[in-house]
């Protein structure tokens, strides 16, 4: 009984729920029907909702409808007809798919809550903006961010960009200039298109600004009719070869919604063009629906693009968000806005707009659903946008359209499609990106350079510093605007070795009283006053910053340049191979040894026995006498031999070592300063100079020298002047400089050496602006002309060699002179040795003394007692001192002894 009670509630539950859904839901769609690509989508609507109403697993008995109006591309009309649907029971419009009319049609979405599906790919329509606006396709923010991907994929560093100025071309303008950015590639020129229908004269002169442009990397982004006309005047104005073209998504649906014949007519002028069109995953139910459009729906008269099944996606998606909404309790009631009452009377008739009053609850059900539609899976993410954005960029050549690759917003370019690349296995992000081969304007297979000097006759403005010193290196000729010296020659040769011309033209910088700012010079390339600099710029950290230097043409480093004295031979000169420390050390090691082997001999060796005057004699001859191997005594004791034998290999290191530099200080000319190097400079009080407009000043100033201490100078000849007269009468006491200036300063001063090695390493290069190609293409000239020798002969053209005489190449500023850590490891050899003999030397004699104490006790009588302490120190000294003979020997006379001190005890004086 309460079961069929229960079933029975239940039935009139369900009974109940479908008596309040609606027999029929309304929607409303505001499109552009007189637009190919509105028609098409207006096509996949409408076979949408047939499959919708004959699915009753989603709507159940609900029957869906879209009712149509035309916007005619014009935003008021779109407004208007919007306006009209705020009068009906509508739950959402699909629509609009203009960005332009989107922007005004969604002002009034949020007052009357009314879900608005749209195709536009505005990226400026947001959700935050317009929060009823639901784009059901995907943004121009990731089509841009494909664009300019492809861009740097082939090295492109500067783009044209031709849009349309409006809602729809600057915005997507805006979402490629912060793509190319983030790629380090900039727009260098804008070409606007007028919202106004232009003529072909209009659009040719548009074309012709274009092409007088550096860069030869071209993309469009503007609306249908205008895109054809473009490339229709483009290959009229012979801009194909050396070009590379880049036309969004616009081309694509252009070319996918034209019949097959006029489609083929278009190609005639899109030949080498790269496009980008949305991808959709392929799957058995869109290729159904793309065969059912060819035979039953378009019959060939119009082409299916993406947006069609976007356009049915859509519907879909609003299906199931209607039936979840129904779900729920929702309900299709409106009701006047209050707002809007005040307005009565008004011919407006604005009190008769309605408020979807659960419209936000249909929102929310439409951004939580989720299906495998035509195009794929259908989610959203947290910004509202759909899932697993993705493009294709196709190569238009001959007829077809060849796919070279796929961008995604998870893994980039690549070859693969998307949804087969995240199935494969492994990491994508590290691997190297590589397309498919592409026929380029002109039936170009190399890929283009991207850009050439402009034709717009204006010249590439170089400025070169005028120097006030040292202009073998660049030099302004008297009277006319030209420049030689070693810098000049170089950058010509190298641009010579372009395969296209350069006209340029060189700028001075500089007011030519002193060496100008090198970093100001820099500095100047990013203001616009130069587009390039030439000269003897070094390559610095601050300045790469700012500007892209080329391969350097000529090394350089910081080096100290100090005036050095001739350090003539005197009569003292035989003590120089040694350092003061080093020759003490020898002498104390010379009377060591003598000590230590007098000690190990004097028991057995009968050569150092004898009076003690003899023997002092005896120890200072034999430790000299080693010097020169003359010594004459004999060793006798193994421990004797050994030390000596280690000594006598240290003094023949020694001995060879203190004649050969001996011989290099008698025969080598000497120079000698008193500064060994930059340490030297940061631990004194010197003055040190260096070159106006150069970076070295800041650079010593980094290692801690005030610039008290620093003297600028501008010219070889105040180097000379400041070096000679030092710095108490207002001299320097070093220069600091790179390492060309250097050389070609000691060239003719020969009282002047480079102390010590380079502390820094950098080189010379030419500057341009940051991500000029032209920086690249001088690099590779430039490394030519090393490997051809053509940059060594004209650094012999305009580098002398040294003037000074031969003999001072023979000079060495190095002290020839020898110091004890050259030989520590020999003497604590030796040490050692000493050490270890004497020890040993001393534990055989201790033995012996106990042995022969212990023989003696048991030989005397008891009761004399024990010996005195000073007894035993006589008998060690004994065994030190006494010649070395047999044991029973020394025991008898040990007897002996003890005897007579018997008969001197006390019992003799009784």
């Amino acid at each position: 009984m309460w079961v069929l009670l229960w079933l029975l509630l239940l039935f009139c539950a369900f009974s109940n729920g479908l008596s309040t859904r609606p027999d029929v839901v309304n929607v409303g769609a505001v499109l552009s029907l007189d637009s190919d690509v509105g028609k098409h989508i207006k096509i996949a609507i409408e076979e949408a909702v047939k499959d919708v109403n004959s699915n009753k697993s989603v709507l159940q008995h609900t029957k869906l409808q879209v009712n149509f109006k035309n916007s005619n591309c014009s935003a008021f009309l779109g407004l208007t007809q919007a306006m009209k649907y705020m009068e009906t029971d509508v739950v959402a419009i699909i629509g609009p798919q203009s960005s332009v009319i989107a922007h005004t049609i969604l002002s009034i979405a949020q007052e009357f809550t009314t879900p608005f599906l749209s195709l536009a790919t505005d990226p400026t329509l947001s959700s935050i903006e317009f929060p009823y606006f639901v784009r059901t396709t995907h943004s121009d923010r990731f089509q841009m961010m494909a664009v300019a991907e492809v861009v740097g994929h082939y090295g492109w560093k500067q783009v044209t960009i031709i849009y349309n100025d409006d809602d729809y071309g600057r915005n997507g303008l805006a979402a490629l200039d912060e793509a190319l950015y983030a790629k380090r590639c900039r727009v260098l020129y804008k070409a606007p298109i007028p919202p106004r229908k232009l003529d072909r004269g209009g659009i040719m002169h548009i074309l012709v600004k274009v092409a007088l442009m550096e860069s030869r990397v071209i993309i469009v982004h503007v609306h249908r009719g205008v895109g054809l006309q473009i490339f229709s005047l483009a290959q009229d104005l012979g801009m194909s070869i050396g070009y590379v073209w880049i036309a969004t998504d616009w081309l694509a649906a252009a070319l996918d919604t034209a019949p097959p014949l006029r489609s083929q007519i278009m190609m005639n002028d899109l030949q080498g063009v790269l496009m980008l069109r949305q991808h959709t995953t392929d799957s058995e139910r869109k290729r159904a629906f793309m065969a059912k459009w060819n035979h039953e729906l378009a019959v060939g008269s119009l082409g299916l693009s993406t947006y069609a099944l976007h356009a049915y996606d859509t519907v879909w998606l609003l299906a199931h968000a209607i039936d979840s909404f129904l779900n729920e309790g929702g309900k299709v009631s409106l009701s006047n806005d209050s707002k809007l009452k005040s307005i009565n009377g008004s011919k407006l008739h604005l009190d008769k707009m309605l408020i979807f009053d659960d419209g936000p609850l249909l929102l929310k059900n439409i951004l939580e659903t989720e299906f495998v539609g035509l195009t794929g899976l259908i989610k959203f993410t947290s910004t509202r946008s759909l899932v697993f954005p993705a493009y294709e960029i196709v190569n238009l050549i001959g007829t077809g359209r060849h796919i070279i690759g796929y961008w995604s917003n998870d893994s980039s370019l690549s070859a693969t499609a998307p949804e087969l690349l995240n199935k494969s296995s492994g990491n994508h992000s590290s691997a190297p990106i590589e397309l498919n081969s592409v026929v380029w304007p002109g039936e170009a297979l190399s890929t283009p350079r991207g850009w050439v000097f402009p034709n717009n006759g204006n010249l590439l403005r170089i400025g070169v510093p005028l120097r006030v010193g040292y202009k073998e290196f660049v030099s302004q000729d008297q009277g006319v605007n030209s420049f030689k010296g070693f810098c000049i020659d170089v950058f010509l040769a190298a641009i010579d070795l372009l395969p296209y011309a350069v006209p340029h033209k060189f700028i001075p910088f500089g007011n030519g009283r002193e060496n100008p700012s090198y970093d100001e010079l820099v500095y100047s390339i990013t203001t616009g006053m130069f587009d390039g600099v030439v000269g003897d710029v070094t390559i610095v950290t601050n300045r790469t910053r700012i500007v892209d230097f080329t391969q350097p043409y000529a090394a350089s480093g910081l080096v100290v340049v100090s005036s050095v004295k001739i350090l003539n031979s005197g009569a003292w000169s035989f003590l120089g191979p040694f350092s003061h420390k080093l020759w003490g050390v020898c002498a104390a090691f010379f009377l060591l040894v003598g000590i230590v082997v007098w000690t190990l001999e004097h028991r057995t060796n009968n050569e150092f026995r004898g009076p003690p005057k003899r023997q002092m004699i005896t120890i200072l001859w034999f430790s000299f006498s080693t010097l020169f191997f003359a010594h004459k005594q004999s060793t006798v004791s193994t421990l004797g031999r050994m030390v000596l034998l280690i000594w006598l290999f240290v003094v023949l290191i020694i001995n060879s070592s203190y004649t050969a530099s001996l011989t290099s200080i008698l025969t080598l000319q000497q120079l000698y300063s008193p500064i060994k190097g930059i340490d030297t400079l940061k631990n004194s009080q010197d003055v040190v100079g260096y070159q106006v407009g150069s970076f070295s000043e800041q650079y010593l100033y980094g290692l801690g020298i005030p610039k008290s201490r620093l003297k600028p100078l501008g010219s070889l000849e105040e180097y000379a002047t400041a070096l000679e007269r030092g710095p108490r009468r207002g001299g320097v006491d070093a220069v600091v400089d790179e390492r060309p200036y250097a050389d070609l300063f000691l060239a003719s001063q020969c009282q002047c050496r480079v102390i010590g090695e380079e502390f820094t390493k950098s080189g010379w290069g030419f500057a341009f602006a940051r991500d000029s190609p032209l920086a690249v293409d001088l690099s590779t000239a430039i490394l030519t002309l090393s490997e051809n020798g053509h940059l060594q002969r004209i650094r012999d053209k305009w580098l002398t060699t040294s003037s000074c005489s031969s003999d001072n190449t023979e000079m060495q500023l190095q002290s020839n002179q020898l110091h004890l850590q050259s030989f520590w490891v020999l003497y604590a050899l030796t040490g050692s040795a000493c050490v270890i003999a004497i020890m040993m030397h001393f534990c055989f004699i201790c033995c012996a003394s106990r042995n022969n104490e212990i023989e003696i006790s048991h030989s005397v009588d008891p009761n004399l007692g024990e010996s005195s302490r000073s007894k035993r120190m006589q008998n060690l000294w004994s065994l030190i001192d006494d010649k070395g003979g047999s044991r029973r020997g020394r025991k008898r006379r040990k007897l002996e002894e003890i005897a007579s001190q018997r008969m001197k005890g006390p019992g003799s004086s009784t």
